[in-house]
């Protein structure tokens, strides 16, 4: 029986839609399989629209502080519903992008409803389509690509209803901006909402179950953010544990245990940010014999499941839940089914909260490093003495490195202050290339510019600082 493809994926975000291009780029007749939008989570409902709003919360946030550069502006306002509007136009261009992608990539795009059945040498894929009816189709290989959605606790009323309980979906396109708002969960996306409508005047208390905010960050990190956003007006709760959250007639309460003593917090609305989980349901994946753990796909060096021609990659197989990580598995993975030698699948994956400040980081923190039994050399240098963020009104946060000190290798980089999310790059490809501290030392980085806070972090690291 002839084959109706060399290669199906299911599901168009990030992962699966770059997966698809380059296995076109590779001479595989391919296909893509979408029951949503193409761009998936990511584009629709995730980092593309988020930092939109990001954007506008920044630069009316800006416009309070106008003075501290000499300017002045009369009758500071916004409309919300305009500021909602641009972040799903600007959501909307990129899925036209995607699209136009595909198209010019010869990638067929079939909407519908994927789900797998035993088949050789791939598994058969059946489709219920938009446009109503089914059809199957079979290839040699097939990719996962289904992401994930955000984790709800129905017992504990974590769960969304529309009106005023969100998560990340709800809270990009309500009707009104809340005067109060709970956000349960102080991972990226929790603080990163946070932040945004604490910029438009709300108030926000961030509730967190463990000890301290942004808990995946280094510990110093983490200490930095929470006073930077406190300064802004954020409150926040940690090592608070969520009894119950209950919807009100004007908003929603929520029941506390905050060092062994009960609280309850009243708001208008709130958002949960708990997590996220693998979307595996209904995929015929127990049918295939495909294992999970704790949600999400078991996958090899190469994203294989161990099912014959059936690949996985990006959230649905689990941490990092990050785009550029789902992007990056995508094309190795393809690769490998076409027969090539793959660039590592575990290259350093940074991660960005795009909060106001922001935090940037990649690889080990200090705790992490020392934990593994290395002995560490650690730099640190603040933006408060570099001149650039000193001209630009950046003074915030800092940059912290850790070294190995037996071998003087780049174990981990972070960062907290303006715009370290296009900094953090520059770490990545050091730690790629398998730098250590003589070529970060040695690198001439332009002036002025606040990436010097890099190498100074770098110099500090070994006593050899210059500005400070």
């Amino acid at each position: 029986m002839a084959l109706d493809f060399d290669l199906i994926v299911i599901g168009a975000g990030p992962g699966g839609y770059v997966a698809a291009i380059r296995a076109s780029q590779l001479g595989l007749k391919t296909a893509i399989v979408e029951r949503e939008a193409l761009g998936g989570i990511c584009l629709n409902w995730g980092c593309i629209p988020t930092k939109a709003l990001l954007k506008s919360g920044e630069v009316y946030e800006q416009l309070g502080h106008l003075s501290d550069y000499g300017l002045k502006v009369e009758g500071r306002s916004f409309d919300f519903d305009a500021v909602i509007q641009r972040s799903r136009k600007v959501s909307k261009q990129l899925c036209a992008g995607v699209a136009f992608l595909m198209k010019k990539h010869k990638i067929e795009v079939i909407e519908g409803t994927a789900k797998l059945e035993k088949g050789s040498p791939a598994p058969k894929v059946t489709i219920a389509l938009k446009a109503g009816g089914a059809r199957s189709v079979q290839a040699k290989s097939v990719i996962l690509a289904t992401g994930a959605r955000a984790r709800t606790i129905p017992a504990a009323g974590l769960e969304p209803d529309g009106e005023f309980i969100w998560t990340y979906r709800e809270a990009m396109v309500p009707k009104a901006c809340p005067k109060s708002l709970i956000v349960i969960g102080s991972g990226a996306i929790g603080i990163e909402f946070a932040s945004f409508y604490r910029a438009l005047g709300a108030e926000v208390t961030v509730i967190e179950a463990l000890p301290r905010i942004l808990p995946v960050e280094d510990e110093e990190i983490s200490a930095a953010a929470q006073k930077a956003f406190e300064r802004r007006g954020l409150k926040f709760l940690v090592g608070a544990k969520v009894g119950k959250l209950s919807k009100t007639k004007t908003g929603v309460t929520v029941d506390l245990e905050v060092d062994g003593k009960a609280q309850t917090l009243e708001a208008e609305r709130a958002i949960v940010a708990v997590g996220i989980s693998g979307n595996v349901e209904n995929l015929g994946l127990e049918a295939l014999g495909v294992k999970l753990d704790r949600g999400h796909v078991t996958i090899d060096a190469h994203g294989g499941t161990g099912v014959a021609g059936l690949y996985a990659i990006g959230d649905v197989a689990g941490a990092p839940w990050l785009a550029h990580k789902a992007m990056h598995e995508g094309v190795h993975c393809v690769e490998h089914i076409a027969g090539l030698a793959p660039a590592n699948l575990t290259a350093p994956i940074p991660g960005c909260t795009y909060a106001n400040p922001q935090v940037a980081s990649v690889g080990l923190t200090e705790a992490q490093a020392k934990a593994g039994g290395r002995e560490v050399k650690v730099g640190r240098f603040p933006f408060r003495v570099n001149g650039k963020a000193i001209a630009a009104g950046e003074t915030e946060g800092f940059v912290k490195t850790v070294f190995d000190a037996a071998t003087g290798a780049l174990l981990g980089a972070h960062l907290i202050g303006g715009e370290v999310t296009e900094m953090i790059q520059g770490f990545c490809i050091a730690m790629t290339l398998e730098a250590t501290e003589a070529e970060l030392m040695a690198t001439v980085f332009p002036h002025p510019t606040m990436s010097e806070a890099m190498h100074e972090s770098v110099l500090d690291a070994y006593g050899r600082a210059l500005h400070m």
